[in-house]
C-alpha cells in the first residue's frame, strides 16, 4: 500500500513554529544578528544535507523563515518524502540576511528532527519490503510535536497508529489487570464504545490471544513475541483481526518479524529516539539590495 503524503495545513503548523521562534527570540530578539549584519544586507543561502536520509519538515522550516520576515523567498529543491545524499541541496532561501539568520535555528530544528524520523522509518520500511507488513508509529512522541512526528513517519513510508486516547480503544496490560481480565475488559469496551470505534487488545502470550479472539476484537497487539510465536499467533488469528507486532523492533529484527505474516510492526523509537538528520544552512552569496 502506497500512501499519499498530504501536507499539514498551515493552520496546524503556524502555532508550533511561532512558539518555537518566541522561545528562541526571548526578550530582546536576535541581538547577535542585529549587532553584526547591516539591516539592508540581502543574501542567498542553501539548506544542504550532510548525510543520507529522507526529507520531512520543509513546511515548518519555510514557516519559520516567513514568520520572521514575510519577504524571504524559500525555494524547495527536494520535497518532503525525497531521499537525499550528502551535499544535496534541499532548499534555497533568499532575501534580507537578518531574517535568514534569525529563522535559521528553528527552521533547521524542525527539518532535522522530522527528517531524522522519516529516515528511521524508511530504514524499517525498506527492511520489510516484499512482505505484507507496514511499519507504524505509536503515541511515544515529543509533547506538543505529535502531529509533526507522525507526519514525518508518513514521509518515511510508514503508517500512523492512534493520534490520541480518543482515536480507538487500545486495551493494554494495566487495563486488563485493573478490569479483572481480558474478557471483562473487552466486554466493557464493546458496551461503552460506538459502532465506529475500533477495539485492540495487547497480549503477551498465545493463551491471552485465544481469550481475546474468543470474545472478538478488531486488532491484537502481539507484544514482545518471538518470530516463531508470531507465526503461530497469525495462524490462530486467521484473518479475524489485524495482527500488530511490537517490542523494541529495529531494522535488523524487522524482516523476521514481518515474515511471520503480521499486518503491522509498531515502533516507538522512530519518534522518541530517532537521530536528527544532519542538515545545515550554507551561505552562497550576498545579493543586491
Amino acid at each position: 500500500m502506497t500512501l499519499q503524503l498530504t501536507p499539514l495545513p498551515a493552520l496546524m503548523i503556524e502555532p508550533a513554529v511561532r512558539a518555537a521562534l518566541a522561545e528562541d527570540l526571548g526578550r530582546a530578539g536576535d541581538i547577535t544578528t542585529q549587532a553584526t549584519v547591516p539591516a539592508e544586507a540581502k543574501a542567498r543561502v542553501l539548506i544542504n544535507a550532510r548525510q543520507p536520509g529522507r526529507v520531512a519538515g520543509l513546511d515548518c522550516a519555510r514557516m519559520a523563515f516567513r514568520l520572521v520576515d514575510p519577504s524571504l523567498k524559500v525555494a524547495v529543491v527536494k520535497a518532503d518524502g525525497s531521499d537525499v545524499e550528502p551535499g544535496d541541496t534541499i532548499a534555497a532561501i533568499e532575501g534580507p540576511a537578518r531574517g535568514i539568520l534569525t529563522g535559521e535555528r528553528v527552521a533547521l530544528n524542525f527539518l532535522g528532527h522530522m527528517s531524522g524520523i522519516a529516515t528511521s522509518t524508511r530504514e524499517i520500511a525498506r527492511a520489510i519490503e516484499g512482505t505484507k507488513a507496514h511499519v507504524c508509529c505509536t503515541r511515544k512522541t515529543t509533547p506538543g510535536l505529535r502531529i509533526f512526528e507522525k507526519y514525518a513517519v508518513r514521509a518515511g513510508g510508514g503508517m500512523n497508529h492512534r493520534f490520541g486516547l480518543d482515536d480507538a480503544v487500545l486495551i493494554k496490560d494495566n487495563h486488563i489487570a485493573m478490569s479483572g481480565g481480558i474478557e471483562a475488559a473487552i466486554s466493557r469496551a464493546k458496551a461503552a464504545s460506538g459502532h465506529m470505534v475500533k477495539i485492540e487488545v495487547e497480549v503477551d502470550t498465545l493463551d491471552q490471544l485465544d481469550q481475546a479472539l474468543a470474545v472478538g476484537v478488531d486488532a491484537v497487539l502481539l507484544d514482545n513475541m518471538t518470530p516463531e510465536m508470531l507465526t503461530e499467533a497469525v495462524r490462530r488469528i486467521g484473518g479475524r483481526a489485524v495482527a500488530e507486532a511490537s517490542g523494541r523492533i529495529t531494522a535488523a529484527t524487522a524482516p523476521a518479524i514481518a515474515a511471520s505474516g503480521v499486518d503491522l510492526i509498531s515502533c516507538g523509537w522512530i519518534t522518541h529516539s530517532a537521530p536528527c538528520l544532519d542538515v545545515g544552512l550554507d551561505f552562497e552569496s550576498l545579493t543586491a539590495s
